[in-house]
């Protein structure tokens, strides 16, 4: 973009983001659009910004770090076969705890095997002390494996040119019969023990000595064994990774069949509870519909209705509307796959008083008595409380219609307890009782034994029925809160 200034100062400062060349009065200057570059980062402080080759080098050397120098002589002990296992478990059951120290027998068999390979091959001047010297310290290594794998490596590298050393031979360099049966059976156990990237370290750091070995000091000798060496370490070890990854491939098809499995159960659940709710709609829901609306059209068919039975179709219709609106509400819960607490507060002991009320307006003539100093108890026992007395009385007005009842309610140290007690039925009366499936009193032992309580239910001696309940409450100390 080319426009006309007029002459300026060389000594005043240019708008950021410009730069303006200006020669002298009116003359053209041209205006260039630049971008501000970021200040360089500080050197060791852009590791972000180096290559993807340097990241993987570097990555690389980080889990050689982990696997072989961090810790490496830390104590890991071998632990037991499960007793679950698929081996164990085919086995008898005497010789089962026996089968599960099998890897620590197999461990010392082979460090036997190393200690007979290097004490057998030793039979060179200086005596059998040489040849058991040797041996045991081809043995070593192996044992340790038992307690501190990665130790055991490094320990059976440190071991293979001591053992060359003393037995001072022309053959068989940079291992000695009894340091490869050692090296190679540590290197077996380590890779069981960790993981395939370890194995791939320790078969590395074992071609990087034996070519070391093979190039500065192999000279003297006739044969080298770093062939031999390499190859079956790596076949070894190839079989050890594949078994790792066939372990690991099978311990997420398990877990993933497990959640299949929970998954398949939650939506069977699910379905079961769907079924349920929508019988309980259109059985339960239909005929209290059905109540309601004749209670409040009843008044309607009578001529000059007196007020008594108006007040009765009125109860009867609230009565059967707040049903439904219980109802609604467990069916929403029993329909949903996550439940989520209502909206609605749960009743309490202090809405007792209006499901007095209530139960008076059906024709129950009850009382209630409380004892005790009054306070305000967890919601669990509140409502359950609540709800034990409601299916009390609810009991009484099926099967001793009539009847008066009292409620007792007793605020006492460590619990509340409740006590529901109706008479007999009057004789002769114009309601029959109503059977029961027993299903009230089965609830109320659930709510009771869920709170750890204690209930009993049973006649009393002049005929009558009594329900007593006692739900304890843990009492907190000045000191505790």
């Amino acid at each position: 973009m080319t426009r006309v200034v007029p002459e300026t100062d060389a000594r005043e400062p240019l708008s950021a983001g410009t730069t303006a060349t200006t020669r002298s009065a009116y003359r053209v200057s041209v205006t260039e659009t630049t971008h501000q570059q970021p200040p360089a980062a500080p050197r060791g402080a852009g590791a972000g910004t180096r290559s993807p080759e340097y990241q993987a080098v570097r990555n690389t050397l980080r889990g050689l770090r982990q696997d072989l120098f961090r810790e490496p002589f830390a104590y890991r002990p071998l632990p037991p076969r499960r007793p679950d296992g698929p081996f164990v478990r085919r086995l008898p059951a005497r010789p089962r705890p026996a089968a599960q120290h099998l890897p620590h027998a197999v461990v010392g068999a082979l460090a036997l095997i190393a200690l007979l390979a290097g004490a057998l091959s030793s039979g060179l001047p200086g005596g059998d002390v040489v040849a058991l010297l040797i041996g045991l310290l081809c043995a070593l290594p192996v044992l340790t494996t038992l307690v501190r794998p990665v130790g055991a490596f490094w320990l059976s590298l440190a071991v293979t040119p001591v053992a060359a050393l003393v037995k001072r031979g022309d053959d068989d360099w940079p291992w000695m019969p009894g340091a490869f049966v050692c090296h190679l059976a540590v290197l077996v156990v380590v890779a069981l023990r960790t993981r395939p990237r370890t194995a791939a370290w320790m078969w590395v750091l074992t071609a990087a000595y034996a070519f070391l070995s093979d190039v500065f000091f192999g000279g003297a000798y006739y044969y080298t064994n770093s062939g031999p060496m390499m190859v079956t370490s790596a076949f070894a070890l190839l079989v050890v990774c594949l078994w790792h990854v066939r372990r690991n491939a099978q311990q997420e098809v398990t877990a993933q069949q497990t959640v299949t499995a929970h998954e398949r159960s939650r939506r069977t659940a699910l379905e079961e509870r769907t079924t349920i709710a929508r019988e309980l709609h259109d059985v339960v829901a239909h005929h209290m519909s059905v109540v309601a609306i004749q209670a409040e059209a009843a008044p309607y068919r009578v001529e000059n209705p007196p007020p008594e039975l108006e007040r009765a179709f009125a109860t009867i219709r609230e009565n059967a509307v707040a049903a439904l609106t219980e109802l609604r509400r467990i069916l929403g819960v029993v329909r949903a796959e996550d439940y989520e607490a209502p909206d609605a507060p749960q009743p309490t002991l202090a809405d007792l008083d209006a499901l007095l009320v209530n139960v008076r307006g059906a024709g129950l003539e009850v009382e209630k008595v409380v004892t005790g100093a009054v306070r305000e108890l967890p919601q669990g026992v509140e409502l359950s409380a609540y709800r034990i007395v409601q299916e009390a009385l609810s009991n009484s007005l099926r099967h001793a219609p009539g009847a008066g009842a009292r409620v007792e309610i007793g605020y006492v140290l460590g619990g509340l307890g409740v006590r529901v007690v109706n008479g007999p039925a009057p004789h002769p009366s114009l309601v029959k009782p109503s059977p029961g499936a027993g299903h009230g009193l089965t609830g109320m032992r659930e709510r009771v034994a869920m709170l750890g309580g204690e209930m009993t239910a049973g006649p009393t001696d002049d005929g009558g029925y009594e329900v007593a309940v006692f739900l304890p409450v843990a009492t907190v100390n000045e000191g505790d809160a």
